[in-house]
C-alpha cells in the first residue's frame, strides 16, 4: 500500500528547512508566515504542465506581493537547481530544491518511505498566515488559476487587523526612576550591532549582522546592583503572572540586555521567532519592557494574528511565547529604550545545556 502524508484544512503545516533560492542558499520555512502561502510541488520545470503552471504564477506577480501572499515552488528534480532552469521572482516567487524529498513527504507530495517508484504526486498546498492548510489538490490542467483566484479572494477579504494575539501586557513592571537609572547605564556603556543568530547544516549556531533585517544596538547589563534589582522586579511582578496567564513556571532568566532602536537609522526587527536555533531553542518566554515612551513608530506586531501594533507604556512589559513570529516597526522619531531578558524553567537549562554541548562539537577548530 502506498503511503503518503495527509493534510486536511485546519491541520498545522509542517515546518521544514530546505535549500532555496534565496541569497543564504537556505530558507526556513517557518518565516514564511504572517502572509498567504502557496507551495507548488512538481516533479519538473520542463513538464509541459508544469511550464504552463509557473508561466501562470508569474503572470501573477500582482498577487503574489510578498506582502499579502507569496509562493514557493517545490522543484523534485536535481537537474533543476544544477541548470538553474528556474529563479525567484521577488518579492512574491522563490523556489526550494527538493530533490531529496525531505518537504515532498511532509506535504503528501512524495511517499513516505521514500521509495520513488510509485512516482510522485505533484499538488498544491494553500496556506493561511498562521501556516494552517486551507486547501491542498492535486496538480492538473487549470489549477493554477484557481489556485490563484482563491488566493485574490482570500487576500481581498477585509483584514481584521484588532484581532488579538496570545500576549501578557504588564504594565508598572518597573519604575519610572529605574527605567532612567537603566537608560543612563546604557549611554554610559560600550554598545554592540545586535546580531541576528542563525544556524549551519551542522548545527553550529552563530550571530551574524543583518541592517537590512534588524537595526539596533545592545549593551549586556553588567552591574551586579542593577542585575539583582531587575531580576528583584521581575520574579515579584512578572513571574505570578507568567504563572496564572500561561501555567508555566518561570525559574530562570536568559541574558540582561539593555536595547536602543534610534530614529537615526531607523531601528527596527523584521518578522523573527526566538527559539529556532539550537543556541536559542531553550527560552520560553520574551519579556519586552520599554524603558521610555517619547519616540514614535517602534511597536510589535504579531503577523500571525494581524497588523495590529503593540507598544507598552514606559515600564509597562510584553510578555509572549518566544515561539510567537514578531517585529518591530522602524522608529520614526527619538528612541526606544528596551530591557530584553528571556525567561525559562529548569527543564529548558538542561536543554541549553545539551545544546551547547552540540554546539561545541559542530564548531570547527582552528
Amino acid at each position: 500500500m502506498t503511503s503518503y502524508a495527509t493534510l486536511l484544512p485546519g491541520d498545522p503545516a509542517p515546518w521544514f528547512r530546505q535549500r532555496c533560492t534565496t541569497a543564504h542558499g537556505t530558507y526556513t520555512f517557518d518565516m514564511a508566515a504572517g502572509r498567504h502561502v502557496v507551495l507548488f510541488f512538481f516533479r519538473s520545470s520542463i513538464e509541459p504542465q508544469t511550464e504552463a503552471d509557473l508561466t501562470a504564477l508569474k503572470m501573477a506577480r500582482s498577487v503574489f506581493d510578498g506582502r499579502k501572499a507569496v509562493v514557493f515552488g517545490v522543484s523534485a528534480d536535481p537537474a533543476d537547481e544544477a541548470e538553474r532552469r528556474v529563479s525567484e521572482d521577488l518579492p512574491g516567487l522563490r523556489f526550494f530544491w527538493d530533490g531529496d524529498g525531505l518537504a515532498g513527504r511532509l506535504y503528501g507530495a512524495r511517499r513516505l518511505d521514500g521509495d520513488e517508484a510509485a512516482g510522485m504526486r505533484p499538488c498544491w498546498v494553500v496556506l493561511d498566515p498562521m501556516l494552517r492548510v486551507l486547501g491542498h489538490i492535486e496538480q492538473a490542467p487549470g489549477r493554477a488559476e484557481q489556485v490563484i483566484a482563491a488566493v485574490v479572494r482570500l487576500t481581498e477579504q477585509p483584514a481584521d487587523a484588532d484581532a488579538p494575539a496570545p500576549v501578557l501586557s504588564l504594565p508598572g513592571l518597573f519604575e519610572p526612576e529605574f527605567c532612567q537609572r537603566l537608560i543612563a547605564y546604557y549611554a554610559a556603556s560600550e554598545t554592540v550591532d545586535s546580531g541576528v543568530f542563525t544556524e549551519s547544516e551542522v548545527g553550529q549556531s552563530k550571530a551574524v549582522s543583518d541592517p537590512g533585517f534588524k537595526r539596533r544596538r545592545d549593551c549586556t547589563l553588567r552591574d551586579a546592583h542593577l542585575v539583582a534589582q531587575v531580576q528583584a522586579r521581575i520574579v515579584r511582578r512578572a513571574v505570578p503572572e507568567i504563572r496564572k496567564v500561561f501555567q508555566f513556571e518561570a525559574s530562570r532568566l536568559d541574558r540582561l540586555i539593555l536595547a536602543c532602536y534610534d530614529a537615526a537609522d531607523r531601528g527596527r526587527f523584521g518578522p523573527h521567532r526566538d527559539n529556532t536555533v539550537a543556541a536559542t531553542a531553550h527560552r520560553r518566554f520574551a519579556i519586552s519592557i520599554n524603558l521610555n515612551d517619547d519616540y514614535d513608530g517602534g511597536g510589535l506586531s504579531f503577523p500571525e494574528f494581524g497588523s495590529r501594533q503593540y507598544r507598552p507604556p514606559l515600564g509597562g512589559a510584553l510578555i509572549f511565547s518566544c515561539s510567537l513570529m514578531h517585529a518591530v516597526t522602524p522608529v520614526l522619531r527619538g528612541q526606544r529604550y528596551a530591557c530584553l531578558p528571556f525567561a525559562y524553567d529548569d527543564a529548558a537549562e538542561t536543554l541549553k545545556q545539551a545544546n551547547r554541548a552540540i554546539i561545541r562539537q559542530a564548531t570547527p577548530r582552528v
